[in-house]
């Protein structure tokens, strides 16, 4: 069945203009959208549980009858009653009531309620439970399926999901459902033939004796059913991109060489094995008359710009333009750096694009690109947006794909396009992914790999470190410092939060400042403003600041040669990817490196794996194949 013939969820009982205004917001427009649209987790309501019986962590349906109710004025107003059920009492706490609230939780009130349960000075507490006051008439009842619980948008609440839900199925059930199956034939799961039906009526409404475990951690046979259709339609999709790919026109560069020749000459270092192949392989794509199409991926200082490069060099000789985009402004002045320290003395012409540039200087830049003057082009999003023409684009390079969306990189494509003619596209990447799922992700990319590290550089020492000998990592930075080395220290969050127990990177700035006289200290985080920022990563870039307190802003990209020791507080907080690529800050120089990580004990099981693998290996692509094991493809994809 296509997706037109679906009707829209406008069609639904309960969804006016604003209701539909709040699903398309989660880009569910159809009742296909809707069945598809799946649940992250569940709660069992099918269970009544005696009070004598709750324990702390667990959520449960509880019915008793009030024993006591009353509002009490402590540093808050709260609304406090006492449930019973011959087993023993439960308080339930109201922060936010009204009077109707207050006069319904009156003493001898029957109720059945569902929360979750905590520990109390005086026993089991509910906050905010969801409940309902029963009438003495009334037959005692629960929920006949596990309760599923979907991801929202603000003013969609979870009751308004499942009764729409619950049309969706009932309208696919009454429509000739096999119809939804676009297989000939239903695939084997664990055995047995499932429809999409069977298994979508199943996943939105499991029947309480459903493995809960399986379902939590998505291994669920039914959960394995929609994935394999999910997959099945994601790869055939791909497939055809790629095929429509091939079809396009390109212009063919054919590869003379003379300034790539005339770079590495001039290089102080003799490229890898692996930049060689891959640049080989770029120059091969270009020689195409379709669209070269080429994710490369490479580890945190693999040296994936100078492949970059090498490919705009095969572009500018051509006659043509060549343009890279990066997501930061930080990471694209890197780049500007690095084009102008290796072309400009080969007599290529720059532009520089980004957000932060005056209108006259911005307009002499967009000049000097629609006149074809400047044959290299380096920038950040402000390059796709309007009033940039290029007079005739044909290698686009996009460094860091994931921190772009796809209309984002699409757009600055669309600009190359001319009389029918499509740029050719290299897709950068320095988030190692295991090879497997990087085949599947990415099946409508061609795919490099450049597996190795440039001679001389010495591996980073990882040590842990629990948060109680931070006093230790303090010395051990001042230390650095005053012997002319330059390091990180990097916060989690921005702000104190009593939730996460991070520390804030503005207290850590102040209590570092007053604790290392002698040691400039600056700071850096996502919320400040884009001079602000770029400011302060020139003085730590020129040697003028000592230890750079940051957030994880400074994840991706940022080249100091002279820093050499990396603080990452609470990094139990931290995904392997992200240590891995925030330690990558350090190590980029010839001087010995070193990461330490602190953490917040006891740490959980994953978190001890995560910490445990970053001390054992510098390698990206063993630590994004413990990774893939901890947290599973998607999660590994974004």
């Amino acid at each position: 069945m296509s997706k037109e013939t679906f009707p829209s969820v406008e069609t639904l009982k309960g969804v006016g203009p604003k209701v539909a205004e709040r699903l398309q917001r989660m880009q569910i427009f159809t009742v296909q959208d809707l069945l598809f649209h799946l649940p992250i987790r569940y709660q069992d309501r099918t269970r009544i549980r005696p009070v004598g019986a709750l324990r702390a962590g667990e959520e449960c349906v509880v019915i008793g009858s009030i024993a006591h109710s009353e509002v009490v004025f402590r540093k808050r107003r709260m609304l406090l009653v006492s449930v019973e059920d011959g087993t023993g009492r439960v308080l339930l706490r109201f922060f936010y009531f009204n009077k109707s609230q207050r006069d319904n939780l009156s003493v001898g009130v029957k109720i059945r309620c569902f929360g979750e349960i905590r520990r109390g000075l005086k026993g089991p507490e509910m906050v905010h439970p969801e409940y309902e006051i029963l009438h003495d008439d009334e037959p005692t009842k629960v929920e006949d399926h596990l309760t599923p619980i979907y991801s929202t948008t603000e003013g969609l609440h979870q009751l308004s999901l499942r009764r729409l839900t619950s049309q969706s199925l009932q309208w696919v059930s009454q429509n000739n459902e096999p119809t939804l199956d676009l297989l000939p034939s239903p695939p084997r799961i664990d055995g047995q033939n499932v429809s999409i039906i069977e298994a979508l009526k199943f996943v939105h409404r499991p029947p309480p004796e459903a493995d809960t475990e399986a379902l939590s951690s998505g291994k669920h046979p039914m959960q394995r059913r929609l994935a394999f259709e999910e997959l099945l339609a994601q790869q055939l999709s791909l497939s055809k991109l790629r095929l429509q790919m091939q079809k396009q026109d390109a212009v063919a560069i054919l590869p003379k060489g003379k300034l790539y020749r005339d770079l590495v000459d001039a290089l102080e270092f003799e490229l890898t094995g692996a930049q060689k192949r891959v640049i080989k392989t770029v120059f091969s794509d270009l020689s195409n008359d379709y669209p070269m199409l080429r994710l490369v991926q490479g580890d945190v200082g693999s040296g994936k710009t100078l492949v970059a490069i090498a490919g705009c060099l095969q572009a500018i000789e051509a006659g043509y333009q060549a343009v890279m985009m990066a997501p930061t402004e930080i990471l694209a002045e890197q780049h500007l750096r690095n084009f102008s320290k290796w072309l400009e003395p080969l007599g290529v012409r720059l532009a520089w694009l980004s957000g932060k540039l005056t209108t006259s200087k911005a307009n002499e830049m967009k000049a000097l690109i629609a006149s074809g003057t400047a044959n290299a082009i380096i920038g950040t999003h402000a390059l796709f947006q309007q009033g940039v023409e290029f007079k005739n684009l044909a290698f686009v390079v996009i460094d860091e794909q994931h921190r772009f969306g796809v209309h984002q990189r699409l757009a600055l494509r669309e600009k190359g396009i001319q009389d029918g003619m499509h740029p050719h596209q290299l897709i950068m990447t320095a988030t190692p992914i295991p090879r497997t799922l990087a085949m599947t992700a990415y099946a409508d990319l061609d795919y490099s790999v450049i597996d190795e590290l440039p001679p001389g550089r010495k591996p980073i020492s990882t040590i842990a470190i629990p948060m109680e000998r931070r006093q230790e990592v303090v010395e051990r930075v001042a230390n650095a410092c005053r012997n002319g080395q330059q390091a990180y220290w990097v916060c989690t969050l921005v702000e104190e939060s009593e939730a996460l127990q991070c520390q804030a990177a503005e207290d850590v700035y102040r209590v570092l400042s007053q604790m290392l006289r002698g040691v400039k200290v600056g700071l850096v985080h996502g919320r400040m403003k884009g001079k602000e920022k770029d400011a302060v990563m020139q003085e730590f870039t020129a040697k003028k600041i000592d230890l750079l307190v940051a957030t994880t802003v400074i994840e991706v990209g940022v080249d100091v040669a002279n820093a050499s020791l990396m603080i990452i507080e609470n990094a139990e907080r931290l995904g392997l990817a992200q240590l891995h690529q925030l330690r990558g800050r350090v190590g980029r120089g010839t001087e010995e490196s070193s990461c330490v990580l602190v953490f917040d004990p006891p740490l959980t099981e994953n978190a001890k794996t995560r910490i445990d693998t970053m001390r054992n290996t510098n390698d990206g692509f063993k630590i994004a194949q413990v990774d893939l094991e901890i947290r599973g493809p998607g999660e590994v994809l974004g």
